[in-house]
């Protein structure tokens, strides 16, 4: 339990710096989606209260350089600490328009690569693509942040968040976030 706090606090304290590093001078990208704006709530549809597939996403202002995309999906009021929700890695380094209900695939057609998301059960067969929100109780944020990097990462299907970010430390051109919240009716938590 120690060693997985200490790792907990290191990956936390690590993820501040690359905050901290990019908030100062690096571009913003914006990502929006038409289902939502941010601080508003996501709809249902887009939760595991329904039909739990990911919501449609566009990303804009990409920086001149960028070479690859990360879009992470997480949860910061998890009872545990932050969690998982989505990695997707390797989107082309341009502006980029997801379609609602992006496949849970390994390999995307067009090159993005699905990260291991936080409801994996067992490492050696990582769970991929989106699992929507699903707060045991409360309302909970839900932060979709994405990543501009100078070089694609060479990273297989189901890589870790702590890998890619380990991979993207010393890549990072320019990132943005949208934010959604979600709280779940009380007859639908099981």
């Amino acid at each position: 339990m120690r060693v997985f706090l200490a790792f907990s606090c290191l990956v936390f304290v690590f993820q501040i710096g690359l905050a901290d590093t990019n908030s100062k001078d690096k571009p913003i990208i914006k990502i929006t989606s038409s289902a939502f704006k941010t601080g508003e709530a996501i709809p249902k549809k887009y939760t595991c209260d329904d039909s739990d597939v990911s919501p449609p996403l566009e990303i804009r202002s990409v920086p001149s350089g960028t070479r690859s995309l990360v879009l992470i999906m997480e949860d910061p009021d998890a009872p545990r600490g932050i969690f998982v929700h989505w990695i997707l890695f390797n989107l082309p380094g341009t502006n980029q328009t997801l379609a609602e209900k992006v496949p849970s695939l390994a390999k995307l057609d067009n090159g993005p690569i699905h990260g291991q998301n936080g409801f994996t059960q067992s490492p050696s067969n990582p769970l991929l693509g989106y699992n929507g929100p699903c707060p045991p109780e409360g309302t909970h944020r839900y932060f979709f942040r994405v990543y501009a990097l100078n070089t694609v990462l060479n990273l297989q299907p189901g890589a870790t968040k702590n890998q890619i970010l380990v991979a993207m430390k010393d890549h990072l051109i320019g990132e943005g976030f949208l934010m959604g919240r979600y709280t779940r009716a009380e007859k639908e938590k099981k």
